[in-house]
């Protein structure tokens, strides 16, 4: 192995922080703008990306601040501080503030610099470095800048790199392949539900069975899907937790569990709960509404209405409570109007979502065992420990 040398973050790499958009840029504009909750690891979500209306400024002022496919960013404030999303859109995007850029110089390769603030070790830099003082915890590109990374020779890193992105491209292939399933099942629901078929209206209580008995006695040890594990794109959550049940919202396989506080809601917190052993119960955080639907109706129904469009509106013009902290109750849900749906619709839609759902499930968990996988290499390859040679590679 070649001698390995310890540079400073800014010896490697730009930092580029974002650009101060004004509160008035964001809207319905074709271009979008990059925020700290678009990070979302390890990619930004494209899909939660607000519009902002880049053509007020010249172009010349905002050429740094625009992102690219395969740039990745690191969220400098708030909940997800410290967090790195790759960039993976083929149309460019604005970097907003807060946000952090980094575009590695071209002596090194540039997704080595990503999977090295990928580790632990910057991770917990990040923890070290944040400024507790002000209103929320934030850290600074200077305090970035100054991380160490130790590189190996370029050759080396290229291998690494290439062991490292075999995994995260078949991962983000993963990922494709659901959202394109999900997205040609939502069409079919959304255009049956939509339909005038003369068959009169009926309320989704009579479809939908809301926050259902589910038994878990106190203390059991069981399966805890909290807020934070909620995809706002996708069925499958992003993790889990074993603890000890104390109270929350139960629910087991076949149900749909979907967020009814601000702003999770209108985010699209919601999955689809598919992925349980046999008559295993789980729980969540109370702020949740547990679907279920009725009699021979498919599971995924709950699931597909929880995204669509107009449920989404209805649910969020009836929340109640203070600002900031309103709740849309399950019986008002229970009130929502739909038409009576057409049996030979419902068939025809339960015989494709439901493999299709399979399909997007068995993809989650391989993409859970290869980041797995990605995580326990990373730090052993990054710091010499592991060799390619030793990979037999």
């Amino acid at each position: 192995m070649g001698e390995w040398k310890t540079y400073k973050l800014a010896d490697i790499c730009d930092l580029i922080p974002g650009f101060a958009f004004k509160s008035g840029d964001f809207g319905n504009y074709a271009d979008r703008a990059i925020k700290i909750g678009d990070i979302q690891p390890p990619y930004v979500n494209y899909k939660t990306m607000s519009g902002v209306n880049a053509q007020r400024y010249t172009s010349s002022k905002l050429t740094k601040f625009i992102v690219r496919k395969g740039d990745f960013v690191l969220a400098m404030t708030g909940a997800t501080i410290g967090k790195i999303g790759r960039y993976i859109e083929d149309t460019p995007a604005y970097l907003n503030q807060r946000v952090l850029l980094f575009k590695p110089h071209s002596n090194v390769n540039g997704k080595y610099v990503y999977y090295s603030l990928l580790s632990p070790l910057f991770q917990k830099f990040v923890l070290n470095h944040i400024d507790s003082e002000t209103a929320q915890p934030n850290i600074s590109g200077k305090s970035v800048s100054g991380f160490e990374v130790t590189l190996p020779s370029r050759r080396e890193q290229d291998r690494i790199v290439d062991i490292l992105s075999a995994i995260d491209d078949k991962i983000e292939l993963n990922t494709r392949i659901n959202h394109n399933l999900e997205e040609q099942i939502q069409e079919r629901f959304d255009s049956m539900v939509m339909s005038d078929n003369g068959l009169g209206c009926c309320t989704l209580a009579d479809y939908v069975e809301i926050n259902p008995k589910r038994v878990l006695g106190k203390k059991c040890h069981a399966r805890c899907i909290d807020m934070s594990y909620l995809s706002t794109t996708g069925p499958f959550p992003t993790g889990w937790e074993i603890k000890d049940y104390n109270g929350g919202m139960k629910f087991q396989n076949g149900d749909t569990i979907m967020a009814r506080i601000t702003p999770c809601l209108e985010n699209g917190k919601v999955a689809y709960v598919n992925f349980l052993d046999e008559n295993e119960v789980a729980f969540g955080s109370t702020e949740y509404i547990v679907l279920h639907s009725k009699d021979d109706l498919t599971p995924v129904f709950t699931y597909f209405l929880a995204r669509n469009n107009n449920f989404v509106d209805y649910a969020t013009k009836n929340m109640n409570g203070s600002s900031g902290r309103q709740r849309v109750a399950g019986d008002t849900i229970g009130k929502y109007v739909l038409p009576v749906i057409n049996t030979e619709s419902l068939r025809e839609f339960t015989v494709f979502a439901t493999p299709a759902m399979d399909v997007i499930k068995n993809n989650c968990f391989e993409s859970r065992s290869l980041a797995a996988t990605r995580d326990a290499l990373l730090p052993l390859l990054l710091s010499g420990d592991l060799t390619i040679e030793q990979m037999n590679c």
